[in-house]
């Protein structure tokens, strides 16, 4: 795990806005003493300044939270075959499952009642068996949190093979 010790962010200030009244003077930066066990650290900073970074963190923040943890399973083998791809997984509690339409649709994702963890109620996590993708990207996502194994399978294309299974660590 990698750990940061110390850094300087430059955030560019922007002067695009003026002042409705040109008495008024330009904000003052303002110096906060913060004092960690190991001495005094003074920040000078303008209001401007730290609602820019205040903006900037919120942002690499969403960032960050929009990429976090998801795996991606697709709907049909662009070959023709009728599969889940990849058709094993393993993944975190709580990370997002996205099943993408690929080819071969109209496929649907169905946990089997009979092959999950005890608790799991498989119609909440599953699309009905009448439910369908019908065209290429189409997606559906699930979230599983609680850990164990998984089993699916594709509604009108099981007895093809079209079956998976995802552990849940």
């Amino acid at each position: 795990m990698a750990s940061l010790t110390s850094a300087a962010v430059t955030i560019p200030t922007f002067t695009g806005l003026k002042s409705a009244s040109p008495s008024r003077s330009p904000a003052k930066p303002v110096t906060t003493p913060i004092t960690p066990s190991t001495g005094g650290v003074f920040i000078k900073a303008s209001l401007k300044e730290v609602v820019g970074m205040t903006a900037f963190a919120a942002v690499a923040s969403a960032a960050m939270a929009s990429n976090a943890l998801a795996v991606e399973v697709l709907l049909g083998g662009s070959d023709g075959s009728l599969a889940f791809l990849p058709n094993e997984i393993t993944v975190a509690a709580g990370e997002e499952i996205v099943f993408k339409n690929n080819a071969g649709f109209p496929h649907n994702v169905v946990f089997d009642e009979d092959e999950v963890p005890a608790g799991v109620n498989a119609a909440a996590i599953s699309m009905s068996e009448e439910d369908l993708l019908n065209s290429a990207s189409e997606t559906y996502k699930v979230t599983l949190k609680e850990k164990g194994t998984y089993s699916f399978y594709c509604a009108p294309h099981q007895g093809a093979g079209m079956v998976g299974k995802i552990t849940v660590n």
